[in-house]
């Protein structure tokens, strides 16, 4: 199941957080004590891995608790909605229930104080009328088949006539009804029960047996039982409903570890939550290494006892034993670094650190040193940063491959205490997670909001009444008291923690992508030089790192007096969706301020490359394409968009278009646009094109 919203009521410091949506990452930014940690506690207890039992003094309101903890029917704090992908829990539903896949796509789960959990089906609708149009839409079809149908001779004499004459029953007995009941349905179907002798090569009957069939299956839609109604519907949802890991403490490793301890409170389950941390972060370090503790106590003997318990002299064979016992053990443990060196430098893009495991006796220590500071230096003495995201990268890569399988990862506060760069690894480390596990994580950092996906961050902040709301729309919080604090990470991650200033007096235009800026910059600049355009402020083209991002981003730069930023949009599938999609709501009274390149271009499903000359873009495509025996340019055709053509082509010719080509093409075209030799590909039919685009943008 993929979690796609949740929504939090009644919880803690939230009245109602209203309905959350959620990506394969989902950053809850806000200020401290804004109540994100209280979003990741609701959900967890939804369905908890481990701990997370409900606690009604704890969890209820303050202000509600007298009220509520004895009532028979407790409160519903929890409410998640997940669209179902498991084909086998799919087709064991459709089993169980006249459902269709459509029906079940999505289900919602539910869950009060009292530990009860609901189920729902929001597609599910259960059909107790048909608007007219449908009914008649199926007499109609049959109707004028059988019309144009002939009688199969004197045995079928008659047999037409009396169909036709049930079709007028029925049309007259629905003539006055614009809703049709069941059971007026079944009056219907009964106009058609005609009595007639069966016939081999009849063309009639099987046309009248089709529309029974059509009608028995219209009634048959009546009698869907909702499938939440179901035991056995509700038993599988549970069983296959994704467990809920929350983490707010991660464990640091200390540098020197006492065997006996680790061995003994690995059987321990009365620890500290700190200590529970130190000892599961040990334990998958030594699972991750692949290293026994109790193994390596034991290869580091040196002692036989006598009967009293007491140290006796070893022999010359015990003591070459023990020998080749430490030897095996500094093999191990020479082993075990080197691998979490090699993996480590995968994901710490901070230094290229080495790891060395030593053993001494009882104790377990390790060792790091790196580049810039070769000398070996106990793992305590390097920065929190390093200490933090060792532990974290094993805790998360380890026991990813167990305790998290079909589980959605809360992280509370993560990261605070890595330098800004390590911040922005985490970030590419919580994608890497995000490939098997959901994972929603709370910040009050700007480092750790990922910029080229800022439709995935939702803004918590507290309202006038001190209760915690979520909201995806990044300037949700604007008109409270906090004056904008909660998204203030948002607005540092996009370089606009000074907007109001830097963006005051221009003019600010959303593109999809950075190609985009490059192309729309060039094209600006050009028309400034030729004195096609006089632009009274600066126009800024910001990227909002895809289709997705735009409407957070359009919320977000929304000016002072509330105008909604110009958004120029591709007119591919995913950029008319997306249009759609806003001018339902954000967009819905300023329409013209959406342009689509379609209408500026005049080619269907057009893009950014298209308003630029095939001869500004040729030399750079030939570049790209070397090797192959067909041109691009005899391939090329003008009254289709570009970049279909371009993968396409290369995909025919097996040649691999390396990430980040569009961005490439973007910046080479732009560097040579403004060239007076490159200016003469520009015509003036072009030049028209790109002022009556800009004019719009004016």
């Amino acid at each position: 199941m993929i979690l796609i919203r949740f929504r939090v009521k009644n919880f803690r410091s939230i009245s109602d957080s209203g309905w959350v949506d959620n990506d394969k990452v989902t950053a809850l930014v806000g200020v401290n004590e804004a109540g994100k940690s209280n979003l990741l506690l609701a959900l967890w207890k939804l369905n908890p891995a481990t701990g997370g039992e409900i606690n009604k003094l704890e969890d209820m309101p303050r202000s509600n608790y007298s009220e509520w903890r004895d009532q028979e029917e407790q409160q519903t704090f929890i409410t998640c909605e997940f669209e179902l992908q498991d084909t086998n829990l799919i087709n064991e539903i459709m089993k169980l229930t006249s459902c269709n896949e459509n029906d079940i796509a999505k289900v919602s789960i539910s869950r009060t104080y009292s530990g009860q959990r609901s189920i729902g089906f929001p597609n599910f609708k259960q059909e107790r009328f048909f608007k007219k149009s449908i009914v008649f839409n199926t007499l109609t079809e049959s109707k004028d088949i059988i019309q144009i149908t002939d009688e199969m001779g004197v045995t079928e004499k008659g047999l037409k006539g009396e169909i036709l004459a049930a079709f007028s029953s029925a049309e007259e007995f629905l003539r006055d009804t614009e809703l049709i009941s069941i059971k007026q349905l079944e009056t219907v179907k009964s106009y058609f029960d005609l009595s007639f002798k069966p016939l081999k090569k009849s063309k009639l009957q099987p046309l009248l047996t089709t529309l029974q069939e059509s009608l028995l299956k219209l009634s048959k839609r009546t009698a869907r039982v909702n499938p939440s109604s179901n035991s056995d519907v509700r038993k599988l949802i549970v069983k296959y409903m994704p467990k809920f890991v929350y983490y707010s403490n991660y464990g640091n490793l200390d540098s020197e570890i006492y065997l006996p301890h680790v061995i003994e409170n690995m059987e321990r389950d009365d620890l500290s939550p700190v200590m529970q941390a130190k000892t599961r972060t040990l334990k998958v370090l030594f699972e991750f290494v692949n290293l026994d503790p109790q193994e390596i106590l034991d290869l580091g003997e040196e002692t036989k006892l006598d009967n009293n318990n007491r140290a006796r002299k070893l022999s010359e064979d015990e003591i070459d034993s023990f020998s080749q016992k430490k030897a095996e053990r500094d093999i191990l443990l020479q082993s075990a670094g080197l691998r979490l060196t090699e993996e480590f430098k995968i994901w710490w893009k901070q230094g290229n650190y080495k790891f060395r495991f030593q053993a001494d006796g009882k104790h377990f220590k390790i060792w790091v040193s790196d580049d810039k500071r070769p000398e070996e230096i106990s793992l305590e003495g390097r920065s929190t940063g390093l200490q933090w995201f060792l532990s974290f990268y094993l805790i998360f890569l380890v026991e990813s491959k167990d305790t998290h399988e079909n589980a959605i990862l809360l992280l509370d506060e993560a990261g605070v205490s890595l330098h800004p760069l390590a911040q922005k690894d985490l970030v590419n480390f919580f994608d890497n997670l995000a490939l098997k596990n959901q994972l929603i994580h709370t910040t009050h950092s700007p480092f750790l909001v990922d910029t080229s996906h800022i439709d995935r961050v939702k803004v918590i902040y507290m309202n006038e009444d001190g209760r915690t709301v979520a909201s995806n729309d990044l300037r949700a919080a604007k008109t409270q008291s906090n004056k904008n604090t909660s998204v203030y990470a948002v607005h540092a991650a996009l370089g606009l923690s000074v907007s109001d200033i830097l963006l005051q007096g221009c003019k600010t235009i959303i593109v999809e992508g950075p190609s985009d800026q490059y192309y729309l910059n060039g094209i600006k600049n050009f028309l400034i030089n030729r004195g096609k355009i006089q632009p009274k402020e600066e126009i800024i083209f910001v990227p909002s790192g895809g289709v997705k991002g735009i409407r957070a981003l359009s919320s977000l730069l929304s000016g002072k007096d509330e105008e909604l930023p110009i958004i120029l949009i591709d007119s591919d599938s995913s950029g008319k969706g997306q249009k759609a999609s806003l001018l339902k709501d954000l967009y819905k009274d300023n329409f013209e301020r959406i342009i689509e390149l379609e209408e500026i271009v005049g080619i269907d499903q057009a893009e950014v490359e298209d308003l630029i000359p095939f001869e500004l873009l040729e030399k750079y495509i030939t570049k790209l394409s070397r090797g192959t025996e067909e041109d691009f340019t005899d391939y090329y055709t003008g009254s289709q968009t570009l970049l279909p053509q371009i993968e396409k082509f290369f995909s025919t010719n097996e040649i691999p278009l390396e990430p980040g080509w569009k961005v490439d093409l973007a910046r080479n075209v732009k560097a040579t646009m403004l060239k007076s030799r490159e200016a003469k590909k520009i015509t003036s039919d072009t030049e028209k094109l790109w002022t009556q685009l800009f004019k719009r943008l004016l």
